[in-house]
């Protein structure tokens, strides 16, 4: 038997003998008058005179360390807010409450307790507990407290332990509230409504990716998680919404990394009458004001690197990077052969009948993207990799879209909105013959969004903002499962 199974066995008893007293250790009913933080920012500015305070505080939450010394104990209560010690002794609970405490109270249980304020000696704000309840019994032990858990994969699996051990990573996910917050008051207060979109679409689109499929019994007809809210959203465009927001949970049958899960949650907003240029503005100022909220100042660290998010920020074309990285003129990157040269010298995969554009992108993948640690706008992307956005005008092989880039990850994903049906039309076929070919993540013909669009669509720009990846920037943490309450893992 396992020392954890002994310790469970052990508890088990206890919650016999408290059952056989008439103690229901499952109660419902709670006193509860103050959480923690109330009374930590109240009284601990009060150095004297405590003790004229009458008041009786009656608080609720997790033990998570004890302290016996015979007749008197000192523990911890922990709450959502905070945690402050407690004191407990003979002749403030009496003889049969203090034994119970002593012999069937364990650390992990969560408990009422209520009682005064007064100093310990070295001046530790504590609550003198004249009464406690036994409010739910723990059987498993918590991990041991100056280890933790340190198994990280264990800390996913169990981050309900994660949460209750380590307070930093609460922190984390306080934060990540603060910076949803914060985006949706940036929106509304510029026009934007915030709308919901469906989640099973008839046809997947609005980005490349493999999605997944489930089946609707009652029509007897396939239906895939949604990739992405775009082409719902540009509806309600065609429909005269003029600026509309929404967080989407978004399903992509792809790998897991630290980048990557396959159930995550992007922002995608659009607005009408206006373009790429007006989205990267927007975009600096989103993102400076964030950190300025969230982290208090316009810098974080991530990645060990040192990031300011003072706008304006670096703005570079596509090509131009590529070319600096490849150390090679641009014109050659409009020569198919180079580029599948290069894609082999770089050990990339390739199946032989993509055009340049997706060559000139899979290398841009590779070998810059992880290179762009500063705040980056990344401009005017091949049309074959971007079959939504709008053509450039003077440059018809290029599209007005930017990628933004922090950290060496991409952050955002932007463009001006195509609007021409006719275009539009020849972009889907073109994509159908990349499925056919084998493409799994070209995007399918989705007639009910080209009969949408030939009633006519505004001229518009619109964006996607990965948040995970975002808080995971603005946290300073390596990995998106640090951000994510509860990761895909593999099965036990």
């Amino acid at each position: 038997m396992s020392v954890e199974e002994k310790i469970k066995e052990e508890r088990l008893k206890k919650l016999k003998e408290l059952e056989e007293r008439g103690i229901n250790p499952y109660p419902s009913k709670v006193k509860r008058t103050h959480i923690i933080s109330e009374i930590i920012e109240k009284y601990s500015p009060v150095k004297e005179g405590l003790e004229n305070v009458k008041e009786e505080f009656f608080i609720a939450g997790r033990m998570i360390s004890r302290r016996s010394f015979g007749k008197a104990c000192f523990f911890h209560i922990m709450d959502f807010s905070g945690k402050i010690q407690c004191f407990i002794q003979l002749p403030d609970v009496g003889g049969e409450n203090y034994t119970l405490f002593s012999k069937n109270i364990d650390i992990g249980d969560i408990l009422e307790v209520g009682g005064t304020l007064f100093r310990t000696k070295t001046g530790e704000l504590t609550l003198r507990v004249m009464s406690f309840k036994l409010l739910s019994k723990s059987l498993r032990p918590l991990p041991e407290k100056w280890h933790g858990l340190r198994d990280t994969e264990l800390r996913y699996r169990q981050r309900y332990l994660d949460l209750i051990m380590n307070r930093d990573v609460v922190n984390i996910f306080i934060k990540r509230n603060k910076i949803v917050s914060f985006i949706k008051d940036f929106l509304k207060s510029r026009g934007f409504v915030e709308v919901e979109t469906p989640v099973m679409h008839p046809i997947p689109g609005g980005a490349r990716a493999k999605p997944f499929i489930t089946h609707h019994n009652a029509l007897d007809i396939p239906l895939y998680l949604r990739i992405a809210p775009e082409l719902y959203l540009k509806r309600l465009l065609v429909g005269g919404f003029e600026r509309v927001y929404e967080f989407a949970r978004c399903f992509r049958n792809e790998g897991i990394s630290t980048v990557h899960n396959p159930e995550f949650t992007m922002l995608e907003f659009y607005i009408a009458y206006a373009d790429y240029e007006y989205l990267i503005s927007l975009t600096e100022e989103l993102i400076s004001s964030l950190a300025e909220v969230v982290n208090g100042g316009k810098r974080t660290r991530f990645r060990n690197n040192e990031i300011s998010l003072e706008p304006p920020f670096q703005k570079k074309r596509f090509h131009e990077l590529l070319s600096e990285r490849l150390g090679a003129d641009e014109k050659l990157l409009n020569d198919k052969e180079f580029l599948t040269k290069k894609c082999q010298e770089h050990g990339i995969a390739i199946k032989g009948f993509e055009e340049k554009g997706a060559l000139q992108f899979l290398l841009f993948e590779k070998l810059v993207e992880d290179t762009l640690i500063s705040p980056t706008f990344v401009l005017d992307y091949p049309v074959e990799v971007s079959p939504l956005a709008k053509r450039k005008e003077g440059s018809p092989e290029l599209v007005e879209r930017f990628e933004f880039f922090i950290g060496g990850i991409e952050i955002a994903n932007a463009f001006t909105e195509l609007n021409d049906p006719r275009d539009q039309r020849e972009r889907f076929l073109a994509q159908l013959k990349e499925k056919e070919r084998g493409d799994e993540e070209a995007h399918p013909l989705d007639e009910d969004f080209l009969r949408a669009i030939e009633f006519g669509m505004p001229p518009a720009a619109g964006e996607g903002i990965g948040i995970d990846r975002l808080t995971m920037v603005l946290c300073g943490v390596d990995s998106v499962r640090e951000v994510l309450l509860f990761p895909l893992l593999k099965p036990e």
